[in-house]
């Protein structure tokens, strides 16, 4: 935690120096279509692929997956919209973009840069769990990932998963190094499309095995039988996650946005891209683990390692099982590598636009952080595993801080900041520049002034409480 401190340290005297480059100088996506896909990249990740699914298949099927739609089109839309509006009309990362708009506010910089600094590592780690199960697949021992032990006994080893998350943000870097346009826009005008028709593909295929239409029923039919207060607040959580919301991505994504792209359409895009992703994903496991485990509670109750466990089984099960788990996770890889792209780059805007550093050598710097930083959420479960925070692992805890903690008070902040000091007519009249109009703009105004505060609050009191043991709604 010493090393969190200080990083909190480090940022807040940077606020002292003078502002980033000014736009003219910054980067920028060559079109419209580069900014969805980069931004669509940076929201599908892990968040929609690994945790919607198992989120979905704990809290209802289709009861999560309905609540989860209707949060996406109001809470998600609003938040999306004035964190991009904000970076487009400063220029700036979001270190320095809430700090130009209103001095008083510079301290939302601070928690927009070190959420990203906590998530990227432990993000990483889990990449490189992905990076190692396309390697088992792709070798053809499809089979040994089957089995019950083999996913524990490989992260609760010590060099092997260090190799694997070392290789990740290897990756990671050179695209990033690589920059705006030539980098992070090209790998994700490719990536997005491919990673669109694998899921497509691997949704149709596992709805052909027998058994896997009662998933299909569950994961689409509501049932207010399973309906609980706990259903939306996981909901919202899984919001932040999935969006890329409330961690400086969408304010930096938004810096490089050109004035004449239409805003609110693009976030419309970005939206349906992420959401239709995670559906896939839901659609893709959630019928798998009805044929093969009979949808008994334990098997949707499985959490995390439900992806990691569950799936291998189902892929072992299948005529060209092997080939089918390589395509699955290629596309989780891809769907992993787009997001860790767009942390890293949040982290390495922000030390640029204050330090004036070269983009190489910002990213050499954040490389080595990342690789330090990530070493103990690895060893947490092996070496390190007896090392534990209310009950949590080291990935575990970072994970509860930033997302459960630090994000939605980022989030709650925003919102104040938007709808009562800056005004929503301010983020209105952004948006109206690379169009006449601005449709969502009633909604907007009410959701960041009224409604999202109070939900974000509600996530944050319950998030706290329940990881504290003093309540379990």
């Amino acid at each position: 935690m010493i090393l969190y401190c200080s990083c909190a340290i480090i940022i807040n005297n940077i606020l002292k120096e003078e502002e980033g480059f000014i736009m003219s100088q910054r980067s920028s996506f060559s079109s419209k279509i580069g900014f969805v896909l980069a931004a669509a990249g940076s929201a599908v990740g892990l968040g929609n692929i690994w945790r919607f699914p198992y989120l979905a298949a704990q809290y209802g099927g289709g009861t999560f997956l309905l609540v989860y739609l209707i949060l996406a089109v109001t809470f998600g839309f609003t938040l999306m919209i004035a964190e991009i509006a904000i970076g487009r009309k400063t220029g700036l990362s979001a270190i320095g973009a809430f700090r130009k708009l209103d001095s008083r506010f510079g301290f939302l910089g601070i928690l927009a840069a070190i959420i990203p600094i906590i998530i990227f590592p432990y993000y990483s780690v889990i990449g490189g769990w992905v990076i190692k199960y396309f390697a088992v697949f792709i070798s053809g021992n499809g089979a040994k990932a089957a089995t019950d032990t083999y996913f524990n006994e490989f992260i609760s080893s010590t060099a092997e998963p260090i190799g694997w998350f070392f290789l990740f943000i290897a990756f990671t870097a050179v695209v990033v190094l690589l920059g705006v346009q030539k980098g992070i826009e090209t790998v994700s005008k490719f990536m997005m499309p491919v990673l669109v028709l694998l899921s497509v593909g691997i949704a149709l295929y596992g709805l052909t095995v027998d058994g896997a239409m009662e998933g299909l029923i569950y994961y689409l039919k509501p049932s207010f039988e399973n309906f609980s207060i706990k259903t939306v607040l996981a909901a919202m959580g899984q919001l932040f996650y999935s969006m890329s919301l409330a961690m400086g991505i969408m304010v930096t994504y938004g810096s490089y946005m050109k004035k004449d792209n239409n805003l609110e359409s693009s976030v419309r895009q970005i939206e349906i891209f992420d959401t239709g992703i995670a559906f896939l994903a839901g659609l893709m496991i959630i019928p798998g683990v009805f044929a093969f485990s009979g949808g008994t509670a334990e098997s949707l109750n499985q959490g995390p390692g439900l992806m990691f466990v569950t799936l291998p089984k189902v892929f072992d099960s299948m005529p060209m099982g092997d080939v089918i788990g390589t395509l699955f996770f290629l596309l989780v890889f891809f769907a992993a590598l787009t997001s860790a792209i767009s942390l890293m780059e949040t982290i390495v805007s922000i030390l640029r636009d204050k330090f004036h550093w070269k983009r190489k050598f910002t990213c050499g710097v954040v490389t080595i952080i990342a690789l330090l930083m990530g070493l103990p959420s690895s060893l947490g479960f092996g070496m390190w595993s007896h090392i534990k925070f209310i009950g949590l692992s080291i990935l575990d805890t970072f994970d509860f801080i930033s997302n459960s903690v630090l994000m939605p008070i980022l989030a709650f902040f925003t919102c104040i900041f938007v709808g009562f000091v800056i005004k929503p007519k301010t983020i209105a009249d952004e948006v109206k520049i690379g169009n006449t109009q601005f449709k969502g703009e009633r909604l907007f105004s009410v959701m960041i002034k009224w409604i999202a505060p109070v939900c974000l609050i509600a996530i944050l009191v319950s998030s706290i409480l329940n990881a504290l043991g003093i309540i379990v709604l």
